[in-house]
Formats: C-alpha cells, structure tokens, sequence
C-alpha cells in the first residue's frame, strides 16, 4: 500500500496523479460532473425550492460548489475529502466564485457532521474509490434529516475495471459493484429509492468504444449491455 495510505487514519486507495490532474480539467467539469448534476436534479421528485445544508462527501477540486450553489440554493456548503491537498485547491476555486464553503478533511465512512444536520449529500463519482463503502452508506443515512436527499453518481464494475481506468486510475478493485448492487446497498441503509428517481446514463467515455462507431458509423449502443454508470437520488425516510 501506497505511503501516504499507511499514514492516513483512514483505509482509501490514493488516486494517481492522473487521476488527481484530470479531476480539475474543463473536460471532467463538463462531460462528467455537470452532466451527472444535471441528470441528478432531473431525478428529484417533490424538489423543493431550496436545500438549506448540503455536503459534498468528496469534494476534490470544488468544481460542484456552483453547480449546487446555483441550483439547490443552500444557506450552506460543506465540502469533505480525505485529502488536505484537494481542500486547499477547493478552497481557491470556490473563492474565485466568491462562495462560502466549509471545509472538512474527513472520510464518507466517518462523517464529521452531526445526526440529522443535512438537507442534501452529494457523492459524486466517490464511492468507488471507498473501502469501506456499507458503512460510508449508513453515515449518509444518519446525517441526513427525514426527507433529506441523497444524490448519488457513480461509475459501476463494468467501468472500473476497464481497460483504460485500470491504466490511468487506481481504485480498490475487489469492492467495485455493479449498477444494481450499488442500489441495493442504497435500500439496504433505509434509504427510500423509487425506480423513477433512478438512471443509467450511457456516456461517450464510458463505453468501451468511447462512442466511436456510434459517432462514425451510425451503430446505436446496444439495449441490453452492462451499464456503466447509475444516477440515484433517494430520500432519507
């Protein structure tokens, strides 16, 4: 295990340096953050007009900030991420946006956050990189009030372990589930999770293909696949 693993107080599979560089690129932002933000707000049944405390469970670079900040209205923002490193540049991005945000260095399976403090937990494309993900799961749960919201993005097993993420990225590999397990697990920590407020988006870059023959060659993706990403947002009951 990596050294700076060993000395962190918590078990996390530290991201390569690819993997941190193309976590503050236009391309993630775009492709990948924002499309899942707004597929996720797409999701939301009884949306309310604003979600006073929201928690960014991994935050990185901060690029969610303005995106939640924008579309939720919160009174406040709280980014958590296990590396002080990504805070610092979090901090530095929302500052260019003149947001306030709370910064925590913590991990999803030991939220630093009271019992029923939060209205929204955003967990974006974080819980593959956990270890310990059923308890990660059961923290969301209990800081959220009832009714609170869970917005849930995340890439499958399937995508995981692909050829290409397994070559520029690094992830604990034996814990990666699938689209149908990851729900599951959602309902299994009492989670309220309707079949609506579910989707499985087929990106470009999560294809084996990347989306080429569909581009070139006019072949639609196949109807029965593997997904390679889900989108949940379940109520906290």
């Amino acid at each position: 295990m990596p050294l700076d693993a060993l000395l962190s107080p918590w078990p996390h599979v530290p991201e390569s340096r690819f993997g941190t560089w193309f976590l503050g690129t236009e391309t993630w932002a775009i492709h990948v953050l924002e499309r899942a933000v707004a597929d996720l707000e797409r999701l939301i049944l009884d949306r309310r007009p604003s979600y006073g405390v929201i928690v960014d469970v991994g935050c990185g670079h901060g690029r969610s900030f303005k995106l939640l900040a924008d579309r939720f209205a919160p009174r406040r923002l709280i980014g958590i991420d296990i590396d002080p490193a990504m805070l610092s540049l979090a901090a530095s991005r929302v500052a260019e946006h003149e947001l306030c945000v709370e910064f925590r260095v913590g991990t999803s399976s030991c939220l630093p956050l009271p019992d029923a403090s939060v209205d929204m937990v955003f967990c974006h494309q974080t819980f593959h990189h956990l270890i310990d993900q059923e308890e990660a799961m059961r923290e969301f749960h209990r800081v959220l009030r009832p009714g609170g919201l869970l917005l849930f993005a995340e890439s499958t097993r399937a995508y995981i372990h692909s050829w290409i993420i397994r070559l520029l990225f690094r992830h604990p590999m034996d814990v990666q589930k699938s689209a149908e397990e990851y729900l599951a697990m959602i309902r299994a920590a009492g989670f309220a999770l309707a079949p609506r407020a579910v989707s499985y988006p087929y990106l470009w870059w999560s294809r084996p293909d990347f989306g080429l023959a569909e581009r070139f060659l006019g072949r639609k993706p196949p109807l029965t696949r593997e997904e390679t990403l889900v989108n949940a947002v379940a109520i906290r009951a």
